[in-house]
């Protein structure tokens, strides 16, 4: 089956959950009307459904291919990404004085979902290049910023993020990587990278590497560790490209998913050195690099959102299809589609559920960072961006661990064919496992969430959250829907949840950190089944009201948030029990 973008939910979301209306009205967005979102959506589904869904599964079985240095993408890809950079696409959410289109990041977070449920291997070269272009604007040089980041926008060509080593993971302060003077402003880089992905490609004429590496005189650990942004082809002062730089591409890793993207151990300096580009000040690099490493956080959210919603269409549709077993009602004396079969139906629903939960999220963070950027209120601005920052490690962490639980039920819809390659669904469970890992793993997400988001400032944003969600208690109980009845006791028992877990993280993390971030993943996944589940009760009140507008979809949604709440929400004081217990043992491994 291909894929087809939710567009009407996607609305939804922006317009009912995530603030599209407040954002539309900050300076600079005035483009975001509800027409052109509209519009945009609608074009991006169409590219997503009909260009790069059909590449998804046959780039499985024909990968990306290494040979004497060079990389050759999957068969469709490059004229793709041709489609997609001619289209604007790359430059949707970017400044216009570069050639971008100035839109708001939140319409550009469900055509980043729609892009990667439609292949999420291609989507990847798209999300690291808007993670360059972010640093370079945040960081980089007026110099800079004129040469490199109108090519990037303009899909000409594309950007890379070089942390990983092959002694130093997560672990920054054991970079190797040198940079040396050369005396004229620039540097020359050498070292090896790992992990890079879409280091070398043939999408474009020329790629940008953003690379860590130390100074001569750097100090040690992670203070001594500075950015450099380095050109695959060096770049002549009119904007041609000149001779090759000294970096290549020894190999790409074969791996468990995501099989088409390729990602490449890169080496620099070979012949003397990679000529670079200092972004930032010197000793400085992590400051810049986190820029991009919190646009890529929040995009590999997005990507468990994304391949949820993929791996549900396939399981619905197959379920639809697929005939097995007379119903346990008695209402067929014949087999019937097993999407008449109430566990079926159950594990379809939570997929649903789940999905529907992180998209809410998602966008709901991304109106947060909108706001941080451009409110005209300096106060204000401050405000939302400690919401957006202690939310992205949730998003990254929860959606990415929750997409890896609705794929799975996607393989099990599917029975037995869905361990057969040919139906598809076990490689969106493959594809979903790396997110969990890459850009941070769960646990640096909620070591994160732990130690800068709820210590830093004692928890004040947190609780802000939880009297928000007091607020959508008190709109439910005024409600006399079922509905509204069904989803406010689970609520209110996970906000209490959520309340315990972030006083014992603030009373132990001093005298027993050992068991606080033991506690930190639990605390983590808590966090986002409670405030996902907030969310979803505000999509009930919303369908509530606009139920006659629209029957067929707001009945749907209504269903959802119930499944949601029961089978999901509900969990929310058990995971509490983890976290507030962790200190009682200690673990052995």
């Amino acid at each position: 089956m291909t894929y087809q973008a939710p567009v009407k939910d996607m609305l939804f979301v922006l317009n009912h959950l995530a603030g599209l209306p407040r954002v539309a009205a900050l300076p600079g967005f005035e483009e975001a009307t509800p027409d052109t979102t509209q519009a945009v959506l609608e074009e991006s589904a169409r590219y997503a459904g009909d260009v790069l869904a059909p590449l998804n599964h046959p780039a499985e079985r024909e990968p990306s291919a290494w040979r004497d240095g060079a990389v050759t993408t999957s068969p469709g890809f490059k004229q793709a990404f041709r489609q997609y950079a001619d289209a604007g696409w790359q430059g949707m959410t970017h400044p216009a004085e570069y050639g971008g289109q100035g839109l708001p990041g939140l319409i550009g977070s469900p055509c980043s979902e729609m892009l990667n449920a439609a292949n999420l291997s291609f989507a990847l070269c798209p999300l690291l290049t808007n993670g360059a272009i972010e640093a370079l604007l945040t960081a980089g040089s007026p110099e800079l910023k004129e040469r490199f980041i109108g090519p990037m926008i303009s899909g000409q060509w594309t950007g890379t993020m070089n942390l990983t080593e092959p002694q130093a993971g997560s672990d920054l302060a054991m970079i190797r990587s040198r940079a040396q003077p050369a005396g004229d402003g620039t540097y020359r880089i050498s070292g090896t990278k790992i992990f890079i992905t879409y280091g070398e490609h043939d999408l474009a004429e020329n790629i940008l590497h953003l690379v860590l590496a130390r100074l001569p005189d750097a100090p040690e650990g992670v203070k001594g560790i500075s950015l450099f942004l380095v050109p695959k082809f060096l770049v002549n002062e009119d904007g041609t490209l000149g001779a090759r730089n000294d970096v290549h591409c020894v190999s790409i890793e074969h791996k468990l998913g995501i099989k088409a993207s390729p990602t490449c151990t890169l080496q620099f300096g070979d012949a003397g050195g990679a000529l670079g580009y200092l972004v930032g000040q010197e000793n400085r690099g992590l400051d810049a690099m986190f820029i991009m490493m919190n646009a890529a956080r929040y995009a590999v959210g997005v990507q468990g959102v994304a391949i949820a919603d993929r791996a549900y269409q396939h399981a619905r549709a197959y379920a639809a299809e697929r005939v097995q077993s007379r119903p346990v009602d008695g209402s067929s004396k014949d087999a019937v589609p097993i999407i008449q079969h109430p566990d079926v139906r159950r594990m379809l629903g939570t997929m649903r559920a789940l999905t529907e939960a992180g998209r809410a999220l998602a966008y709901y963070t991304a109106g947060h960072a909108d706001l941080a950027h451009a409110s005209p209120d300096a106060e204000a601005r401050k405000r939302h961006l400690a919401v957006q920052e202690y939310l992205v490690p949730i998003v990254k962490g929860w959606c990415t661990e929750m997409s890896i639980d609705v794929a799975s039920l996607g393989v099990q819809v599917h029975g037995g064919m869905g361990f057969i390659e040919e139906t598809g669904a076990a490689q969106y469970y493959r594809d979903a496992r790396i997110l969990t890992i890459y850009e941070g793993t769960t646990a640096i997400q909620a070591n994160d969430l732990v130690g800068r988001k709820t210590l830093r400032d004692g928890g004040a944003v947190a609780r802000a959250l939880l009297a928000e969600i007091g607020k959508t208690e008190a709109a439910l109980e005024a409600r006399s829907e079922p509905a509204a009845r069904l989803i406010l006791t689970p609520l209110r028992q996970a906000r209490a949840a959520l309340a315990d877990a972030i006083d014992f993280v603030l009373a132990n993390a001093a005298a027993r950190p050992n068991a606080v971030f033991a506690a930190a993943v639990p605390y983590l996944m808590l966090a986002g089944t409670t405030l996902a589940g907030w969310q979803m009760a505000r999509a009930l009140l919303a369908s509530l009201d606009l139920r006659q507008e629209d029957p067929a979809f707001h009945d749907a949604k209504i269903a959802t948030v119930q499944c949601y709440a029961l089978h999901k929400l509900s969990q929310a004081p058990g995971l509490a029990a983890v976290v507030t217990g962790s200190g009682e043992y200690e673990v052995q491994a």
